[in-house]
C-alpha cells in the first residue's frame, strides 16, 4: 500500500454503481492513501458494502447522503470536509470502472509539481466506447474552448482530474449550478476564468456493458439539455468577461 497523503487524496461520488464500485474503490487503493468515497444517496445496499470495507481499511473512508442530489453536490460535500482536514487536492474519478486507477500516481505527481494548476484527463478511447458519445462530446469541447478562449481545456467532461481544493470550493460557494451531470464541464471553464490553469493529460477510459457489470445513468435528451443550459449560462459569462479573458490571453502569449 502507498504512504498516506496529507495533501492530496481521491475522490469518488457513487450513485447505485452496481459491483464495478467495489474493483474500483479496491483498485483506488492500490495506487492512493488515502481515498473517500461519497454515497450520493444511493439505494442499491452499496453504502452498507463500502462502509464495511473501510471498517477494515484506516485509508478508506466513505460519507453517505441521505438523498441522491448529484454528481456535484456529492464532491462539493467531500471538497469542504478535505478543506476542514487541511488536505489541498482532491482526485476525482467515477466509481462505475471507467477511469484508469494506475494513473493516479501520475496525475498527483503532476499535480504536487504544479500546484495553482487542475490536472485533466484526456481520455483515450477504445472500441468499448459509444461513437454517438465520443462524437457529441465534441460539440461540448468546442463550446468549452470558446468559453475561455482556448485556454487549454483539451476535454471538457472527462472527470478523471484533480482540482485544487480551496479554489474549487470557492467557485462553488455562491454558484447554485454545477451540482448534477454538469459539474465536470463547469467546474473546468470557472476555475479557468478564475486564473488556474489546466493541464491535460491522457487516460484510457473502458465502457462496461451492462453484461459486464457496468451501470450508466446517463440520459440522453435530460443531460444534453442541462449541458444545452449550463453553456448558455457560460456564454453569457464569457461575454462580459471577454475584454479580460483576451487580454490575459495576449499577456500569456507575449
Amino acid at each position: 500500500m502507498p504512504e498516506p497523503s496529507t495533501t492530496h487524496l481521491v475522490l469518488i461520488p457513487s450513485y447505485n454503481p452496481g459491483p464495478k464500485v467495489f474493483d474500483t474503490v479496491r483498485a483506488a487503493r492500490r495506487f492512493w492513501d488515502p481515498v473517500w468515497v461519497v454515497v450520493d444517496g444511493s439505494t442499491d445496499q452499496s453504502a452498507e458494502a463500502l462502509a464495511a470495507m473501510a471498517a477494515a481499511d484506516r485509508g478508506l473512508r466513505v460519507f453517505v447522503c441521505a438523498e441522491n442530489r448529484g454528481k456535484g453536490a456529492a464532491v462539493l460535500r467531500g471538497l469542504r470536509i478535505a478543506l476542514a482536514q487541511g488536505y489541498t487536492h482532491v482526485l476525482t474519478m467515477d466509481s462505475d470502472g471507467q477511469h484508469p486507477p494506475e494513473r493516479i500516481p501520475a496525475f498527483m505527481a503532476a499535480s504536487a509539481g504544479a500546484p495553482r494548476a487542475m490536472i485533466l484527463g484526456r481520455p483515450v478511447f477504445d472500441a468499448s466506447a459509444p461513437p454517438l458519445r465520443v462524437h457529441g462530446r465534441k460539440i461540448c469541447n468546442w463550446w468549452t474552448n470558446l468559453e475561455t478562449l482556448w485556454a487549454g481545456i483539451q476535454d471538457s467532461l472527462f472527470g478523471f482530474r484533480v482540482y485544487p481544493v480551496a479554489a474549487l470550493v470557492a467557485v462553488m460557494r455562491f454558484q447554485p449550478w454545477m451540482r448534477r451531470f454538469d459539474f465536470d464541464v463547469e467546474a473546468a471553464v470557472r476555475l479557468c476564468w478564475r486564473g488556474v490553469p489546466p493541464i491535460s493529460l491522457p487516460a484510457a477510459v473502458r465502457y462496461f456493458s451492462s453484461d459486464e457489470g457496468g451501470v450508466s445513468h446517463f440520459h440522453y435528451w435530460r443531460d444534453n439539455a442541462l449541458l444545452t443550459w449550463m453553456h448558455a449560462r457560460l456564454f453569457c459569462g464569457f461575454l462580459w468577461r471577454l475584454p479580460w479573458l483576451a487580454a490575459r490571453r495576449m499577456r500569456h502569449r507575449a
